[in-house]
């Protein structure tokens, strides 16, 4: 299959994920906390160990041999805060109460949709939509490039970007589906929220493609690593930690690092 095309369909297969959320929510009564909570934290560990291991020092590397081995780690490490100072200022334009990424179960939205009213749930939901597709821009790009960089790692990357955004599909469509009574329209919005990760992707892919050489890659890679690291300390293991058992949450980060290790051992 070509290199491009399987990108493009990882980061697909990652960005509708939203919609196993939202069938989670109209057929589960009370959300599986533990299990949650661990794949979660599995997420976050595979996210960090790949980015930090891997993806950052792909970028140092192809950057090392652009432009010199210490301006290279040099521009690699501002490239990595630049990509964490990116997915800052994204989610400094989410309104606090609306963000998609506070952790919330099946039974939490139930009870909030008792006491609100429908017009208040609605605007939640799209809101919440809204958000998660400015968030799962950068997202796709991520899944993309690494899958471009090394299909096993590309397939990582997207099973871990797939548990994080399950949450995301729960919280989209349940306040939609409470407010209207429609499970079809609030599947139809969680599944377009999903949607834009791999349009980022394909927006990133060309916008950078005219461009692209060992410099861009070295950048574009760190950039990445550190929009990675961001979500996994910013949003997985929060959630994780608010879904379960701390313990649950550390588990769930160790075996992922562990899983993710043992793949680059035996697909390098």
């Amino acid at each position: 299959m070509n290199p491009v095309m399987f990108a493009f369909l990882l980061t697909l297969f990652a960005g509708l994920s939203t919609g196993v959320g939202s069938a989670l929510a109209f057929f589960a009564k009370k959300t599986n906390t533990r299990f949650l909570s661990t794949a979660l934290g599995f997420s976050a560990g595979v996210m960090i160990y790949v980015s930090l291991v891997e993806i950052l020092q792909k970028g140092r590397v192809a950057l090392g041999e652009a432009i010199g081995a210490k301006a290279g780690y040099a521009a690699a490490v501002a490239a990595f805060f630049g990509g964490m100072a990116l997915i800052a200022l994204i989610d400094k334009f989410v309104p606090g109460f609306e963000n998609p990424h506070e952790a919330r179960g099946v039974e939490d939205l139930g009870d909030s949709a008792a006491r609100e009213r429908q017009t208040h749930l609605y605007r939640m939901g799209v809101m919440s939509a809204l958000a998660i597709g400015i968030h799962n821009f950068p997202e796709g790009l991520a899944t993309f490039v690494g899958a471009l960089a090394d299909p096993a790692l590309g397939v990582s990357i997207a099973a871990a970007i797939a548990i994080h955004n399950i949450p995301e599909g729960i919280a989209v469509s349940v306040p939609i589906y409470y407010a209207t009574g429609s499970r079809k329209k609030a599947f139809g919005l969680s599944f377009l929220s999903g949607l834009s990760e791999p349009v980022g992707a394909l927006i990133g892919w060309l916008v950078l493609m005219p461009f692209m050489n060992g410099a861009v890659y070295g950048v574009v890679f760190s950039v990445v690593a550190g929009i990675m690291v961001y979500i996994s300390l910013d949003e997985l293991l929060p959630s994780a930690e608010k879904y379960g058992e701390h313990h649950l949450a550390i588990y769930g980060v160790v075996a992922g690092m562990a899983v993710m290790a043992a793949s680059l051992i035996l697909f390098s």
